[in-house]
């Protein structure tokens, strides 16, 4: 059985051109991939990698969600969910304060981008993993994880992509950009047609 390809919706085709020229780090390299189907009438996804001297720091997942109809969980018809994984040096795994700073990541990133969020939330996972056996040598690793999501005021989302991708260059250990400088635009962003 065939069916008739859906009408998108306009705000939701507004949304995804805001996301079609990211001006993002030249370490962000962005690809899309399928949204998740269960969530929300329509998504679109990105996965992200940060690169620093040729190493993966930081990896990433950018999810819209859209439903037409609201969702009052959401306060509103978007939702911006964001994953940020980094590895970070073994000593921060003792570090109580980890998981605060980290979710500053997230409140900072929003503030400077200046873009009027509700419904903010999320969690930061930390796993510190230790090696024994025909492993053993080793060394320890952390692995800090970012799950957040705010629900955007408007369909203007390629400044939650900037904002968010500055989130996986914090995490990746990378230096921000001074004042006044802007980085170019990577090549290799392949984001929508």
């Amino acid at each position: 059985m065939s069916s008739a390809p859906r009408d998108v919706p306009s705000r939701f085709a507004a949304a995804l051109a805001s996301l079609r020229h990211p001006r993002l780090r030249p370490e962000v390299h962005l690809v899309e991939v399928p949204g998740p189907t269960r969530v929300a009438p329509w998504t679109a996804a990105l996965e992200g990698e940060v690169f620093a001297g040729g190493d993966e720091v930081a990896t990433g997942r950018f999810v819209v969600l859209h439903d037409p109809a609201g969702q009052d969980t959401w306060q509103g018809d978007f939702r911006v969910v964001t994953l940020v994984r980094a590895t970070l040096e073994p000593e921060m795994a003792a570090d109580p304060m980890l998981a605060e700073v980290a979710w500053t990541w997230v409140t900072e990133a929003l503030a400077a981008a200046e873009v009027d969020v509700r419904a903010v939330g999320g969690t930061v996972t930390r796993v510190l993993s230790s090696s024994f056996g025909a492993l053993d040598g080793t060394p320890d690793a952390v692995d800090l994880e970012i799950r957040a999501s705010w629900t955007p005021a408007d369909t203007a989302l390629g400044e939650h992509l900037a904002l968010w991708a500055d989130l996986m260059t914090t995490a990746g250990g990378l230096p921000p950009l001074p004042e006044g400088v802007t980085a170019l635009a990577s090549r290799r962003h392949t984001v929508g047609p």
